[in-house]
């Protein structure tokens, strides 16, 4: 069931103007599936009305990689052909804007795959382009954006009671409601909102928080900082001075931990997919910074082999804090999409770790990275840990114990 016009023509205007903010002469980059072609034609054509160079739109069939991995030899699913690596070089040296436009047409189909060839042919596919996720991404050099759009049977994950055809004409209208398109002043909204994060983000950075404890049931978790953290909130700045949104919808602020400092065990309160399986129930311990024993009720082998990437993907990449107040908790489902879930709750991530939330991140290499506990991987991925039964405290570098979040609620900020 297509979706209302004039509200899709507002989410694309979000997309394009708030979101990628395309500048006069810059090349964007779309991928997403082939279900969602015209939704892609449609923010070509925006994107052009907003100066862009040249568009690419990249439609990759999720069918297809189920074929070639059930299909191939073990030792092929490492191959990725070198025109992918120039292409996300070429991104990040040409200052590009890349948008991911997120919506499975199928969100099982990978689930019965043997979950070690899935993560094979992931992690060579991400070292391929990893000068992307580091200097792109990681350093803010492309103005990079994930958007959503639905499709019938995601829609039916979020409302099984419904038809296909019913279950994605109400998730495009959830997607529209968390992305503030159904508001006049759509824009407005949107600078509104990201001043309200910004502001928390620089008050949370100014605590010079030196631990954040999580506590709830089944987490008793000690998240480190460096001094050099960064919270952000809302949009970045690419190094041309140029605002962007990095995700659309987004209520967090987030930085990056010192992954050498992470202590305790935690639960995690929604699920969550990792190479097209759902893990539910999944529990961790950390010791001095590593996952060192971890359960779930669905998915734990796809789990297990997805830490064993390499040695960074035991280790934290990311915290972030969420209130209740979030219109995605607010609205009572479980999108079972990250990025819907993830701003709807308190999270961490294991894998990588965002630079730019380093104070000098921009210089940083390997070697210094690693000296303040600045993690890298070739995974990230974030699991919710909060709900409306979770505290959260910041222990400052100053000595002081300031409450940030009671029972899943924003306090003192």
């Amino acid at each position: 069931m297509k979706p209302d016009p004039k509200l899709l023509r507002a989410y694309v205007e979000i997309i394009v103007v708030h979101g990628l903010n395309v500048q006069s002469g810059q090349i964007v980059n779309i991928s997403t599936e082939p279900y969602h072609n015209e939704l892609a034609l449609l923010v070509a054509e925006v994107a052009y009305e907003h100066g862009a160079k040249f568009v690419n739109i990249d439609l990759a069939d999720m069918r297809a990689l189920k074929i070639r991995i059930e299909k191939s030899k073990e030792e092929d699913l490492s191959y990725v052909p070198e025109y992918v690596t120039t292409k996300y070089t070429d991104l990040v040296n040409d200052t590009a804007a890349n948008l991911k436009l997120i919506g499975p047409e199928f969100p099982d189909i990978l689930s019965t795959l043997n979950p070690k060839l899935v993560n094979l042919q992931r992690v060579h596919q991400r070292r391929a382009i990893q000068y992307f996720y580091d200097e792109g991404i990681g350093k803010s050099k492309v103005h990079w954006t994930v958007a959503a759009a639905a499709t019938p049977l995601w829609g039916q994950k979020v409302f099984p009671s419904l038809s296909p055809e019913m279950a994605e004409s109400e998730l495009w209208k959830q997607i529209f409601i968390m992305s503030r398109a159904t508001k006049p002043d759509y824009l407005g909204e949107w600078q509104a909102h990201n001043k309200k994060l910004s502001e928390r983000a620089a008050k949370l950075t100014a605590l010079k928080i030196k631990e954040l404890h999580f506590k709830g049931p089944g987490t008793e978790l000690i998240v480190g900082l460096t001094p050099r953290a960064l919270f952000k909130g809302g949009t970045d700045k690419s190094p041309r001075g140029v605002d962007f949104e990095p995700n659309i919808p987004t209520e967090e602020c987030f930085t990056t931990p010192d992954f050498r400092k992470t202590q305790g065990r935690v639960r995690t309160t929604r699920p969550f997919f990792i190479n097209g399986k759902l893990i539910k129930g999944l529990e961790l311990e950390f010791k001095d910074g590593n996952i060192v024993n971890f359960s779930a009720s669905s998915g734990e082998e796809v789990f297990k082999e997805y830490i064993s990437s390499d040695e960074g993907a035991l280790r934290l990449g990311e915290v972030a804090l969420v209130g209740i107040d979030s219109p995605i908790y607010q609205s009572g489902f479980v999108f079972e999409e990250i990025l819907f879930d993830e701003n709807a709750a308190c999270h961490i991530a294991i894998g990588s770790a965002y630079k730019f939330c380093i104070d000098g991140g921009q210089n940083l290499n390997s070697e210094t990275a690693r000296e303040i506990g600045c993690n890298e991987s070739s995974v990230h991925t974030d699991m919710m840990i909060s709900s409306e039964e979770v505290d959260v405290v910041a222990h400052t570098y100053e000595g002081n114990s300031v409450q940030l979040i009671n029972k899943g609620a924003w306090i003192n900020l």
